[in-house]
């Protein structure tokens, strides 16, 4: 494994916390992930009778404990979302609930904040519904999941909110590790949060990037993404702060790159030029070549467009390695979070690190013949089996946005 120069100090990850279709908590995102077990199919969160496909990722009811501690009248769900996943991942840190004595910054990234919530309101305006209900419209806004949990746990420093469509999460962390690096905080709560909603899921549809069955990402045959809903947070500081408090880091986060393909308002570049740079500018900052990676969380919707240009991506930024390195995309389980999946796949590539081996993708369908891609299918794939002749360390996680906004980024293993 090529020795990492030296650079700026390095980022610890002391804490995750998850919401998905899988479950609520990081330890059912995992079980579910590590067996391979998609959460994509009918759901509930709105009628969909009249939308053009019937499947999503919806997060289940919680148990009464915890619906109880995220009860709130101005809350929207994705507001709850984000509030258990950082209560989870500030415990697991070992911080405490008030965090306002600390210098403490927020970034999330979210696409659709309340808009559930809104949709309601507005059905209750046309149908004449009285009384209605401002405080529907309370949290509307994309910055609600991360206010909420900037009010709740006393963050007083930063609160930031990315709304860059499908990168706004990885984005979100990028800005956490440069205010980490810099001093600006020493704390940094950072990840994404939304919700299903008919405007998002009839947008999709409209464009027909929506599979009719759960998505196949990299597959033959493949015809779209399935959408998802959760949240997920990292909890991130310096290797010394993190250490000198005794925390055990669960990984490293090394590096972020973004870019724009400049292209197209919804199809991506498609030789990949734009996530490419992305990648190599992740590199770059990480201080490692493209030899160090061990495998690839890749951005993997399952549409036909977006499949064919990340791979193209892949072989101009990690050359012949690319053929190498074992892809999955946890997309093919947990559906597209929209604003907040760029967060929920750093939570699973950190836990792939942290338990040495990479969760397979979605079940179902040949891999594309016109890619020579390692795809993890049908069972994890151990990275000591990856790497034998030396510590498997580096992962690198792929948001690749409409609009053409890119975003990547490496995580290095913690030491066992």
């Amino acid at each position: 494994m090529t020795e990492r120069a030296e650079g700026p100090r390095r980022v610890a990850v002391s804490g995750v916390g998850a919401v998905s279709g899988l479950g609520w908590g990081r330890d059912a995102l995992w079980s579910g992930l590590a067996a391979g077990r998609a959460a994509i199919g009918d759901f509930v969160r709105f009628d969909h009778a009249r939308h053009r496909t019937h499947v999503a990722a919806e997060v289940p009811e919680p148990e009464p404990d915890l619906a109880k501690s995220l009860r709130g009248r101005r809350l929207s769900l994705a507001d709850r979302f984000a509030l258990a996943a950082a209560a989870e991942a500030l415990a697991q840190a070992g911080l405490p609930a008030d965090l306002s004595e600390f210098a403490v910054g927020l970034y999330f990234g979210s696409s659709t904040g309340g808009m559930w919530e809104g949709e309601a309101f507005f059905a209750d305006l046309l149908s004449g519904a009285t009384p209605l209900r401002p405080s529907l419209l309370a949290s509307q806004q994309p910055n609600g999941p991360g206010d909420a949990v900037a009010r709740r746990f006393g963050i007083t420093g930063p609160v930031e909110t990315v709304s860059s469509a499908c990168a706004s999460g990885a984005l979100a962390l990028g800005a956490a590790l440069d205010a980490i690096r810099s001093g600006e905080v020493e704390i940094a709560i950072a990840g994404g949060a939304d919700s299903l909603c008919q405007i998002t899921y009839a947008g999709f549809n409209s464009l027909r990037s929506v599979d009719e069955r759960p998505c196949r990402p990299f597959r033959e045959g493949r015809e779209g993404l399935s959408i998802g809903e959760g949240a997920a947070v990292l909890i991130l500081e310096s290797e010394e702060r993190a250490l000198a408090r005794g925390a055990k880091p669960l990984a490293f986060l090394a590096g972020a790159g973004a870019s724009c393909d400049a292209h197209h308002m919804t199809a991506p570049e498609p030789q990949g030029s734009g996530a490419a740079a992305a990648i190599s500018a992740a590199l770059l900052d990480a201080r490692l070549p493209p030899e160090s990676i061990v495998f690839v969380n890749a951005h993997g919707t399952g549409t036909p467009l977006n499949d064919a240009a990340e791979w193209r991506a892949f072989e101009r930024a990690l050359g012949r390695h690319a053929r190498e390195i074992p892809v999955t995309s946890t997309k093919g389980l947990v559906g597209h979070l929209l604003g907040s999946s760029g967060a929920l796949e750093a939570v699973a590539t950190v836990l792939c690190l942290a338990h040495g081996e990479v969760h397979p993708g979605s079940p179902g369908g040949e891999i594309d013949s016109e890619m020579g891609i390692d795809l993890v299918l049908g069972a994890p794939r151990r990275l000591a089996d990856v790497d034998p002749e030396g510590p498997a360390t580096a992962a690198l996680s792929t948001s690749l946005a409409f609009g053409g906004a890119n975003a990547a980024l490496v995580f290095e293993r913690a030491a066992a």
